[in-house]
């Protein structure tokens, strides 16, 4: 290692040895030695250790520097690398406002050059998310040719991966996957620098996620992890990371490990003021809560999401259901489904709406979620989305008395989350595929079904699903505890009448007949009107 401090700086960011970078270049800047491209580096190391504010401010100078050494090009590079980063953290003011100079810079360079397309980038970020993505597409494929020629390996990686997210977005799940590749192909190789590289990972990851490609995302997922590991200084990148895996784990049952790596990432993006990803962080430790039955935790996570900008629905809906607050949960599902238009957005929301519906009464509402849900399935050829869609459907016809082709449903949407390693998912089906058996009198099924949901889901720890699983069912007919008008309702929800139909039949409100639902679910450990329904059958009470 050279004696000179400087010199030993560079050094360090040559093997991306972030801190020890940022430590020399800052030392040797407070004895004036930093030139442009000094200047530049201390950028780069000082955001990826999460020295955000250094880093605007080391850009800002080495965008003057090399404006000044009459090098417009670099100049506009370190106004497009600030005013991304300042757009990532919300700050869109700041941020367009460096753009805008880039811009103006621009004009000094010649036509046709790598920097112009650097500025299609913003320009085509603002389009797809307006939801012009034949725009944006245009936009990312002009960068990516201007990367192609120029040889800029940055430039043209970037383009592509807009140009994936684009296809994505216009429908073109297939296409889009294979942009998305070719772009993570540069990023495997080594041919882009490390700013390109996270910003590359993390957008594949998070567009995989909006696909419902579930194993490209956990593929893509341990790779950023492993990209990360073997830089043990980087900040940023690490925190999303750290969420997509906590995810992941969820999905395959291994929550005591997801929730401890949620705890690690929110401890980890602590660090770094201002990172959205901190709302994301909270969502997930939420919904962990929820299933877990930690409701008053859930809750609070579920606020300060909110408070980060993070949607806190559907979880929060399906918290309210879970509390047996039936009536705020459908009044959320509702407005939400109203209001979210992007698919991706909407898949979960749609999901929750069916399930929710059901409870309340409404399989109709149920019913045209899921069908709108399974036109998203067929858009992104998604596996994920067809199990929720089969469990889902599957519910519904319970619910509409038709036990035999809901247990053909039923049975093929628990193959598919096994199939997909989801067991939290499977065992939730599976109780649905018990009541449709105890409906059609098999009962030796119902039973075994039962069984194995709830050895799974005392496993993963999910108490309220756990509780719901037939333990508090009576082994002789006779209500367990239910009034007469109670006995009255659960007759009509088990010949499959609609609250508005049962409300009517027993001159009295929908309201009433939502309480007399919730009262019936809690004394008979029940959580769904087909689980109602089944045990209605089973105890020969219709």
């Amino acid at each position: 290692m050279s004696d000179d401090p400087l010199a030993a700086a560079r050094e360090a960011y040559g093997r991306q040895a972030w801190a020890d970078a940022y430590r020399g270049l800052c030392a040797a800047d407070e004895s004036g030695r930093l030139g442009a491209e000094d200047l530049d580096r201390l950028g780069v190391a000082a955001q990826l250790t999460g020295h955000v504010e250094t880093a605007g401010v080391a850009w800002a100078r080495a965008h003057r520097a090399w404006y000044d050494d009459g090098d417009p090009g670099r100049a506009v590079r370190c106004a497009f690398w600030l005013g991304l980063t300042l757009m990532e953290r919300g700050e869109h003011a700041r941020g367009g406002g460096w753009f805008a100079r880039a811009r103006r810079v621009l004009d000094e360079c010649p036509p046709d050059r790598a920097e112009q397309g650097y500025l299609c980038l913003p320009h085509s970020l603002r389009a797809l998310a307006g939801g012009d993505p034949d725009a944006a597409y245009a936009g990312f494929e002009q960068a990516a040719a201007l990367g192609a020629s120029s040889g800029d390996a940055d430039l043209s990686a970037l383009g592509r991966l807009g140009c994936g997210q684009a296809l994505v977005a216009r429908g073109d799940p297939g296409g889009g996957v294979a942009m998305l590749d070719e772009a993570m192909l540069a990023v495997a190789t080594g041919e882009v620098s490390p700013l390109a590289t996270g910003t590359i990972y993390c957008a594949v990851i998070i567009t995989c996620h909006r696909m419902f490609d579930v194993g490209r995302a956990q593929e893509w997922t341990t790779v950023l992890d492993q990209w990360c590991a073997a830089q043990p200084d980087l900040r940023p990148y690490r925190g999303q990371c750290m969420v997509h895996r906590s995810e992941l784990l969820q999905l395959r049952g291994h929550w005591t490990e997801a929730l401890a790596e949620i705890e690690r990432a929110r401890a980890h993006l602590a660090d770094l003021p201002g990172d959205p990803a901190q709302g994301m962080a909270l969502y997930r430790q939420a919904d962990l809560l929820r299933v877990r039955g930690d409701y008053d935790r859930a809750e609070l996570c579920y606020r300060e999401a909110g408070t980060w900008g993070h949607p806190v629905h559907p979880g929060l809906a399906l918290l309210r259901l879970a509390q047996g607050r039936v009536d705020d949960a459908i009044g959320a599902a509702r407005r939400v489904a109203e209001e979210v238009r992007d698919p991706s957005d909407r898949a979960p929301l749609l999901a929750a709406y069916a399930e929710i519906a059901l409870v309340a009464g409404e399989p109709g509402e149920a019913r045209s979620a899921v069908a709108e849900l399974r036109r998203t399935a067929a858009r992104f050829d998604s596996p994920y989305l067809r199990a929720v869609v089969d469990q889902a459907h599957g519910g519904i016809l319970l619910a509409e008395g038709d036990a035999v082709a809901a247990a053909r449903v039923l049975d093929e949407a628990k193959a598919a989350w096994r199939s997909l390693d989801a067991p939290y998912e499977a065992a939730r089906t599976g109780l649905l595929l018990a009541d449709a058996c105890a409906r059609l009198h098999d009962h030796d099924t119902a039973r075994m079904e039962r069984e194995a949901a709830r050895a799974i889901l005392r496993r993963l720890g999910a108490a309220p699903e756990a509780g719901r699983t037939g333990e508090r069912w009576p082994s002789s007919a006779g209500g367990d505890g239910l009034t007469g008008r109670e006995l009255q309702v659960l007759r009509r929800v088990a010949a499959g009448r609609t609250n508005r139909q049962i409300a009517g039949d027993l001159a009295i409100s929908e309201h009433t007949v939502r309480r007399h639902l919730q009262n019936i679910y809690a004394k008979l450990g029940l959580g769904s009107r087909s689980g109602a329904t089944a045990y209605a059958y089973e105890h020969g009470l219709v």
